[in-house]
């Protein structure tokens, strides 16, 4: 296989069925393509509690200088169903102009993209001066347990140092070239368990309906608005995503009610002030009466999500010089700094060196016939290539 042609390589990455937590043969091809360009490949498995064992990998080119890395997930989310496709989901068939398969552009496309471009660095004989690196996890679509953390800190331990890092999931929203991403929102999820007494609908006033607490208390979270933005950052919206009460009796009332809820936040917040704002409003809810008149206040619980995002803002103003400058040589478009979206291993690997996210375009993320503009592989790679010789020039100016 040529290494320097992007479309040959996401072919054989997307002919790879690795549905979290498979590897389902990615990881081998990747191990051919690296090899003879000069990485040393390193498989690593990480392993956790009640989740399933996970295979990485890890390659590096260079034993010294300025250190590059390259990040991204060779794992991709389940098909769904497999007949809506209008082409096999792991055939990497190109049709019209595009490329289909599970993970063309999530994530397998911008992998392939940042080969080829290094590739076609070797082939020419203007391999920068310094080191750069693959890190590349297996549950990033997964519980994100044993990937991208427990790998970096495995290659940190043994003395793995980096200078920046590129993330390569699709960022842009319509074009090659509109948005690279320069942060991300934190986020945290919880539980909150309301208790009710049960009785008969018919008698109300020997029972008390948690579902009137629970819509209390869900709407106080939902209204007013947590902020109105930052400079950097859009409002922090919060989501309230399932209400659940496991009642299938129209004449009883439940004795207790549940909902689920997601706060998108901004850097006017970190997860601990954004905790004790929601519980503020929801022990304001519990004490309103307007849908409980003459009640106690409310009796609730709450789970937090084990593991909150925490809000992040890369300021390395020489990295996001170098991308901004390389996708506007190439494109003519000066991209969008963005810290919109959800979240993604960037927020890992912002404890280790400043990260920037740029990809391909997320449209069909995810989607039944998910796929890539076969010309939008090559300008990616050219891209990549780009960037690559600017960092580390601008590097050595420094």
């Amino acid at each position: 296989m040529n290494a320097t042609n992007p479309l040959a390589v996401l072919q054989a990455l997307i002919r790879c069925p690795s549905v979290t937590p498979a590897e389902g043969g990615a990881l081998d091809v990747l191990q051919s393509l690296l090899s003879p360009l000069g990485f040393a490949v390193e498989r690593m498995i990480a392993q956790d509690e009640n989740t399933p064992d996970i295979e990485n990998l890890y390659a590096r080119a260079g034993n010294g200088g300025r250190h590059l890395m390259f990040a991204g997930h060779s794992d991709v989310v389940p098909v769904g169903d497999e007949k809506a496709w209008s082409l096999g989901p792991f055939s990497g068939e190109v049709k019209d102009g595009m490329m289909y398969g599970r993970g063309a552009v999530d994530m397998k496309g911008g992998i392939a993209c940042f080969i080829a471009a290094y590739a076609r660095l070797v082939e020419a004989g203007r391999v920068p001066v310094g080191s750069v690196s693959l890190l590349i996890t297996g549950d990033e679509e997964g519980p994100a347990v044993n990937g991208t953390t427990k790998l970096l800190q495995w290659a940190a331990e043994r003395g793995e140092r980096w200078d920046a890092c590129l993330v390569g999931e699709p960022t842009n929203p319509d074009a090659i070239g509109d948005m690279i991403k320069i942060g991300r929102r934190g986020s945290v999820s919880g539980t909150v368990t309301v208790r009710g007494v049960q009785g008969h609908a018919a008698y109300p006033h020997l029972a008390d309906n948690p579902v009137r607490g629970a819509l209390s208390m869900a709407k106080s979270l939902m209204v007013p608005a947590f902020d109105a933005g930052s400079d950097n950052f859009q409002p922090s919206n919060l989501e309230v995503t399932t209400i659940d009460v496991g009642n299938p009796a129209t004449n009883v009332i439940p004795s207790s009610a549940s909902f689920k809820f997601n706060i998108r936040f901004n850097d006017l917040w970190d997860a601990d002030t954004v905790k004790a704002e929601i519980l503020r409003r929801l022990d304001a809810a519990a004490a309103d009466a307007d849908l409980r008149p003459g009640r106690d206040p409310i009796g609730y619980d709450i789970v937090w999500s084990e593991r909150p995002s925490h809000v992040f803002l890369t300021r390395d103003n020489a990295l996001i010089a170098s991308l901004t400058r390389a996708v506007e040589t190439v494109t003519g478009r000066v991209p969008k700094l963005s810290t919109t979206g959800g979240t993604s291993d960037a927020r890992f690997i912002k404890d280790y060196c400043p990260v920037v996210e740029f990809g391909l375009v997320g449209q069909t993320m995810h989607m039944v016939d998910e796929r890539v503009a076969v010309d939008d592989l090559e300008t990616l790679t050219v891209i990549y290539q780009t960037f690559i010789e600017q960092w580390f020039a601008n590097a050595d100016a420094a």
